[in-house]
């Protein structure tokens, strides 16, 4: 039978088990007095992020488990999960609400409870394939970045002791619209941390995470459809377990405005081509080279007659807003090393200038509201802002390909 954690851990990774494990235990004292008897909200908790800290807040027992998140039939599975997981504590008080951050019934719930003691927020659009064209980037800039300011006036009013929001390792130096808006978002919690502590997290790919890549070969292979996979593009990975355990740490250990990432050297990188062969060799295939998505289409039909040749189009990426590297910091940000054996911390980030960046915000929200906005002008207004904002433009997307 196919163990797909221990295939992570064996050819994504490249590690027996967690490598904050080390971490968690000398700080599990401190973790346990932060989080024991406290009351969670969990934004965007049914996701692959989402729900991973809330599997790595639970055992350190919170008094209450607050999730939301829009997606009705992730939260059902989250539920039975939790519940059918042997040793996994969940509070009295756990409720799943199937609703929007954004919407009047989300504040109505919020004041209801009168704020919570720390608020995770994983609602985001994180895919590159998220700014396709005028309409999908103003709702990825509404969700990473509009509506979450409206979160975060509300979390004024209620001050939790502890705010976390996942941030992107591309974020740094971004490329593409979606770390653009991570950049800005990074801006926009900070600055709130007058009002109360925000910590935020940068980091890789996480393997097999809901709509990834490598997640989409699982379907093609259930499917006996062919698999297409750049060849180019190397990536940092981390498991799903160790993504909620990086976010759980920045949340509870991090100083006000710190922003955490794994330390992962450039040799543990993984392409997605590599990943897609090993996977399907798993699963007993054989690698049927295709020059096509096309050919490797055609020739999948052999697949439904047995066939242990498997065909798969691997090729040089050319889709927008795709970045050949991947870092979590740049050379202006000042990193403590030390702390944590595999973490390391952007520290002294500085609250931002408001004006510059609540002008940046007016001027998104009344160009959202014209009829005669495009893609184009959204860039000029990000890059006003992000100097080095470099994106990358080749008119494909991702959704053109197989």
């Amino acid at each position: 039978m196919f163990d797909l954690k221990q295939f992570i851990s064996e050819y994504v990774i490249n590690r027996s088990q967690s490598m904050f494990r080390e971490d968690i235990l000398n700080f599990y004292k401190h973790l346990r007095d932060k989080i024991e008897g406290k009351t969670v909200l969990v934004i965007g908790g049914a996701g692959s992020i989402g729900s991973s800290f809330i599997k790595a807040v639970l055992p350190f027992q919170p008094s209450s488990l607050i999730v939301v998140d829009t997606n009705e039939n992730a939260l059902a599975e989250l539920t039975r999960d939790l519940r059918s997981t042997k040793g996994m504590y969940v509070p009295n008080e756990y409720i799943p609400y199937p609703m929007d951050f954004a919407s009047p019934v989300f504040e109505k719930m919020f004041r209801h409870h009168g704020g919570f003691d720390i608020v995770g927020n994983f609602s985001a659009h994180k895919h590159v394939r998220s700014e396709k064209d005028i309409y999908s980037v103003e709702a990825l800039i509404q969700n990473n970045v509009l509506h979450a300011k409206k979160l975060l006036d509300l979390l004024a009013e209620f001050p939790p002791e502890e705010y976390f929001c996942v941030s992107t390792d591309k974020a740094a130096n971004p490329i593409n619209i979606m770390g653009a808006s991570k950049r800005i978002m990074e801006d926009l919690i900070f600055s709130y941390s007058d009002k109360f502590p925000v910590k935020t997290a940068r980091f890789a790919n996480v393997a097999f995470s809901n709509g990834s890549l490598p997640a989409g070969f699982l379907q093609r292979i259930a499917k006996l459809q062919p698999i297409s996979a750049p060849s180019d593009v190397k990536r940092y990975f981390v498991s799903p377990e160790e993504s909620g355990q990086i976010c759980m740490l920045s949340c509870i250990l991090g100083e006000n405005r710190a922003i955490f990432f794994p330390k992962l050297e450039e040799a543990q990188m993984m392409t997605f081509d590599a990943i897609a062969t090993n996977l399907l060799r798993e699963y007993g295939y054989e690698i049927l080279k295709c020059n096509s998505d096309q050919e490797a289409i055609d020739k999948s039909a052999d697949l439904k007659n047995g066939s242990k040749l498997y065909p798969v189009h691997y090729e040089v990426s050319d889709t927008s807003g795709e970045k050949a590297f991947e870092e979590f910091y740049t050379d202006e940000e000042a990193v403590d090393m030390d702390r944590f054996k595999a973490l390391g911390v952007i520290t002294d980030k500085k609250i931002c200038d408001r004006d510059r960046l609540y002008h940046l915000l007016d001027s998104l929200e009344n160009a959202f509201e014209s009829d005669h906005i495009d893609k184009v002008k959204i860039v000029g207004l990000i890059s006003e802002y992000l100097p080095n904002f470099s994106h990358i433009e080749t008119g494909k997307s991702l959704d053109s390909k197989m």
